[in-house]
């Protein structure tokens, strides 16, 4: 692999940082505020996108900006495994900033200024985490990630997205302390903290137990914001956050910076020989096949959509981790071929964009929902497939794919973890996989089968499994009763936007009525109505939300049917054979 040295890496980051002053500076113009968040997302994406080719050729672009610390040098590298996670991150920030503009807009939210401004800092900090060279850099971005969505988190300032915002500060900041101290013990043990495919050369030769204890400190910090058990619950509960940031949480930004991060340690730090040498391997699969099946079943109490959709996320994102594990435990094994090391890895790999293009579709669709319908709750969606058709229909597509169902990205990123489980004989990964499956399946088709076959009034309640744990988010019924249900808007709001801007200016100036048409139907639904029903044409929501919700959606369609034309599939195959020395 050829370094090509380019400012390339270091634009891709500082372009979003650029945004943030040039935003806050238009507090008073909103549609100028919009425009350089545009601006800056697709000059992102083309920086990002440039270096694509060369990558797949097997060069990398390098920018070194000289020592950091004593024996650590401050490099941004766009290697294979670093453009996979920064060509998604640029790709579907683009999509969210105009699904953005129509949902801030769409219900005149207040300090839509910040959030736009956090939202740049958020994907300079994911971008900077995609590209960092070695474990000191990452964790540097890693912990900027974390103020950056702060704010994003908190957005609503309601006592309960406070108490949220504190609780993923304190579960992100503890894991970046568990990643710092692993960082260390590496460099103590081998003088680098650079990653290198199939794992830095002078940990095979370091102090086994020492070598252990870094290896536990770093997929545990990584592990929080992977969203694995029992590090998980600030996850569903930053669903009080906007939709939109749930989907830059969920689907692209602070979760995948988790599993890359224990993908950077299972592949370039360790690499999967060592991992599975040093038996680390199987503890972390064990963990991982728990979360995902466990997460599963708390998502069927779950009546909230986001809160389902949140479960669900912290079970989606265990596959990944299980396909690295279970690559680690056939790599140490005896016996067991090099091309079944790869198969898994490239399941895992591959779940990752295949995750983030159908959760993005969900979570899209769930905020659609909120701004048209001002619903929230599973069971009060009996027939909304009439009133929002288009949404609805994305969303069973979608749904479907995390389902495994094949034509959708979800099949094609299971298919391989299932066969790279089974070749390396982990039969009972296998079956955690297909028991996974069917689960998905029965918490994602009740939302279906209600929005499509169901009427108002004859409408059972959706959590499948009714008790204390599960169902009503909450004070309640986020629609009747004005509580702060996840993704909840509900209660008094702040009368002014940023300063000097007038919100309901701002909510004219795109076209849309000041007396929202959703809450009308809403009513009329509460007291036993049917929704207004509405063509197949887009007139259910503002083609601001409905166009990122059928592309993100189309894009799941297409990494299903055409994976290999995908260039992340050709992707994901270069870091897996550049770490195996297998192609796939």
């Amino acid at each position: 692999m050829t370094d090509i040295v380019s400012l390339r890496p270091a634009l891709a980051v500082l372009v979003s940082v650029v945004a943030i002053p040039l935003i806050l500076a238009s507090h008073g113009r909103p549609n100028l505020r919009e425009l350089w968040t545009i601006l800056a997302a697709v000059t992102k994406l083309g920086i990002v996108a440039s270096m694509v080719p060369a990558v797949l050729a097997g060069n990398a672009y390098v920018t070194d900006f000289g020592t950091f610390l004593p024996g650590i040098r401050f490099v941004l590298r766009a290697d294979a495994l670093g453009l996979l996670f920064g060509l998604l991150a640029s790709l579907l920030w683009l999509v969210t900033s105009f699904y953005s503009i129509g949902y801030m807009r769409g219900l005149s939210e207040h300090a839509q200024t910040r959030y736009f401004a956090a939202f740049a800092a958020s994907l300079a900090s994911a971008v900077g985490v995609a590209f960092a060279a070695n474990l000191i850099v990452l964790f540097v971005f890693y912990e900027l990630l974390t103020v950056a969505t702060y704010p994003l988190v908190a957005h609503d300032e309601t006592d309960e997205a406070r108490a949220a915002g504190r609780k993923y500060l304190a579960y992100t900041f503890g894991g970046g302390v568990a990643v710092f101290a692993g960082a260390v013990l590496v460099f103590w043990l081998t003088g680098t903290t650079t990653f290198a495919p199939g794992g830095i050369a002078a940990l095979a030769t370091a102090d086994p137990t020492l070598a252990r204890a870094a290896f536990a400190l770093l997929a545990a910090g990584f592990g929080v914001k992977a969203g694995l058990m029992p590090v998980h619950s600030w996850l569903p509960d930053a669903m009080v956050a906007p939709t939109p940031v749930s989907g830059l949480l969920h689907a692209v930004a602070v979760v995948k910076s988790g599993v890359f991060g224990i993908a950077r340690v299972v592949l370039e730090v360790f690499g999967p020989n060592l991992t599975g040498e040093l038996g680390m391997g199987l503890p972390l699969a064990a963990l991982a096949a728990f979360t995902l099946t466990a997460a599963s079943v708390i998502a069927l109490r779950q009546d909230n959509l986001k809160r389902r959709l949140a479960f669900s996320t912290v079970s989606q994102l265990s596959y990944i981790v299980l396909g690295l594990a279970v690559g680690a435990v056939a790599a140490g094994t005896a016996g067991v071929s090099d091309r079944a090391v790869a198969l898994a890895l490239v399941g895992g790999l591959l779940h990752i964009p295949a995750h983030a293009f159908m959760k993005l579709t969900l979570f899209f669709c769930a905020g659609a929902i909120h701004v048209e319908t001002h619903t929230d709750d599973i069971s009060n969606m009996a027939g909304i497939g009439k009133r929002m058709p288009l949404t609805m229909g994305a969303f069973a597509v979608a749904a479907a794919g995390m389902a495994g169902i094949p034509l959708v990205a979800g099949f094609v990123s299971k298919y391989f973890l299932l066969v790279g489980a089974v070749s390396a004989g982990g039969t009972i990964f296998a079956a955690a996989l297909l028991v996974s499956g069917v689960l998905n399946i029965a918490y994602f088709w009740p939302v279906v089968y209600t929005a499509f076959f169901e009427s108002p009034g004859t409408a059972d309640r959706k959590p499948l499994l009714e008790g204390p744990p599960g169902g009503w988010f909450g004070r309640g019924n986020a629609a009747t009763d004005g509580g702060t249900a996840a993704g909840g808007d509900g209660g008094p709001r702040p009368d002014g936007g940023a300063p000097g801007e007038d919100p309901t200016d701002a909510h004219v100036e795109h076209g849309f009525a000041d007396d929202h048409a959703g809450q009308d139907h809403l009513d009329e639904h509460e007291h036993g109505g049917d929704w207004d029903p509405r063509g197949w044409r887009g007139d259910e929501s503002t083609w601001f939300m409905l166009a990122p919700i059928c592309f993100a959606a189309a894009g799941s369609v297409v990494l299903g049917i055409v994976p290999d034309a995908a260039v992340f599939l050709r992707i994901v195959r270069l870091v897996v054979s550049l770490v195996t020395g297998v192609s796939v």
